[in-house]
């Protein structure tokens, strides 16, 4: 087998923005996505413009390496996961159609959005038993280490 480099999973520690950087943060907002400003002033169009982009945490537990995904209102036919050597890519379609019928009005939408969010493995893994579950609209695959990653785990002594 041959040998990787290591891959690590960046954290951020949270902080307190301060006020001239929370309105730089709007403005870069602004730029990527133009009409999300104005979809916030009204719910009902950022309803339908808004990307789908499911929250996704990615940690080890044991000997496994852990992605868990928020997917609510999918179900588990339209959700696709691909597992290779170094990359996990989630993906799925969100369908939703209403249909509301009363004595003086007749009211039928339709929205679609679909995703795909791919993640480099930090770790190297045994991507043949790799296992997925889908339970109460969160997607939750486990993958084992390697032998050889499981290794390189070490416990360090505080000085």
């Amino acid at each position: 087998m041959t040998r990787k480099e290591s891959k690590d999973i960046a954290r951020v520690e949270p902080r307190a923005l301060s006020p001239f950087e929370e309105i730089e943060k709007l403005f870069e907002e602004a730029w990527k996505r133009p009409f999300s400003l104005f979809s916030s002033l009204m719910p009902r169009l950022k309803s339908e413009t808004e990307v789908v982009a499911p929250a996704v945490d990615i940690y080890e537990e044991g000997d496994d390496l852990v992605l868990k995904a928020e997917l609510p209102g999918l179900n588990k036919e339209d959700i696709e996961v691909k597992v290779t050597d170094d990359f996990i890519t989630i993906s799925g379609e969100k369908k939703k159609e209403e249909k509301v019928e009363e004595k003086n009005y007749y009211r039928y939408e339709r929205s679609y959005g679909s995703f795909s969010r791919t993640f480099r493995l930090p770790i190297d893994v045994q991507t043949d038993k790799a296992k997925a579950k889908f339970e109460n609209g969160v997607l939750e695959v486990r993958i084992p280490k390697t032998e050889e990653a499981k290794s390189k785990e070490r416990k360090l002594q505080i000085e």
